[in-house]
C-alpha cells in the first residue's frame, strides 16, 4: 500500500509578529502551542505514515519535539520557504508515495478536509486547499492604469498542498535548476504543467502573520 508524509513547516522566521511573541508556531492559542493544533488535526485524520517536522534552530526544535507526532523526522529549516521544503523532500523514506505540505501558522485545518485531500491526490497527483476570492481584484500597471480581474476565475491558495512525492521533487528540481523564487509548492508543479486540483475550503483557515490574528483564531476556535 502507498505510503504518505505530511512535511510541517514551523521553521518561518515570523517577522510581521513585531516581537508580540518570539515562536509563532509555539504562541499559546486555546490552551496549546499553535503547532500542537495542526498536530492533532493530523493525527486525528490518520492520512499520514511518517512526518518531516521543519525547525529554525536548536531552542525550537526542542520545543518542537515535545509535540512533534510519531514517527517524524525533524530537520532543519533552509533560508527560505522552498529550501526548507526541498530539504525536507531529502529527508523522506523512500517507500513514500504522497506529500502533504503544510504551512504550522495555519492551525485551523480539519482532519476531514485533510482525509478528503488524500483521496483526491491519489487520483489526480496534486490538490491544494482553496478557497474562491470575494473582493475584486485590480491589476496596478507600470503606467498607473488599473486593470480588473475576473474573480469568478481567481482563487486564494492555503495549505496543506498535496502531491505525488516524484511530482513534487521533480518540480522543485525544476525550480532549483534555473534558480527561482517561489512563494508555494503549487508554482513548483505549474512550472512542469501538470494540472492541480482545487479542494475548496467552506471554512476560515488563515494563516497567523501578525498579532491580530491570534485573537482572530481564538475566536474561530470558540466557535462550535
Amino acid at each position: 500500500m502507498s505510503r504518505t508524509a505530511a512535511i510541517l513547516l514551523a521553521a518561518g522566521s515570523g517577522t510581521r509578529m513585531a516581537g508580540a511573541v518570539t515562536d509563532k508556531v509555539l504562541a499559546p492559542l486555546a490552551g496549546r502551542p499553535v503547532f500542537a493544533h495542526t498536530v492533532a488535526a493530523f493525527m486525528a485524520s490518520a492520512i499520514a505514515d511518517y512526518y518531516v517536522v521543519l525547525y529554525r534552530d536548536q531552542r525550537q526544535m526542542t520545543e518542537l519535539a515535545a509535540y512533534a507526532p510519531t514517527p517524524s523526522a525533524l530537520v532543519h529549516g533552509g533560508r527560505e520557504r522552498q529550501d526548507s521544503v526541498m530539504n525536507a523532500l531529502a529527508a523522506l523514506p523512500g517507500d513514500i508515495a504522497y506529500v502533504f505540505i503544510h504551512d504550522c501558522a495555519r492551525p485551523l485545518v480539519r482532519p476531514e478536509q485533510l482525509v478528503a485531500l488524500h483521496k483526491i491526490v491519489r487520483r489526480e497527483n496534486a490538490v491544494v486547499l482553496a478557497h474562491r476570492v470575494t473582493d475584486t481584484i485590480k491589476e496596478h500597471r507600470d503606467d498607473a492604469r488599473l486593470r480588473t480581474l475576473d474573480r469568478s476565475r481567481l482563487w486564494a491558495m492555503e495549505t496543506p498542498q498535496v502531491f505525488a512525492r516524484d511530482l513534487i521533487v521533480r518540480a522543485y528540481a525544476r525550480v532549483a535548476a534555473r534558480g527561482l523564487s517561489i512563494t508555494d509548492d503549487a508554482a513548483a508543479v505549474e512550472l512542469l504543467g501538470h494540472p492541480i486540483a482545487l479542494l475548496e475550503n467552506p471554512h476560515p483557515n488563515p494563516k497567523l502573520t501578525t498579532p491580530d490574528d491570534l485573537s482572530y483564531l481564538e475566536f474561530l476556535l470558540s466557535r462550535p
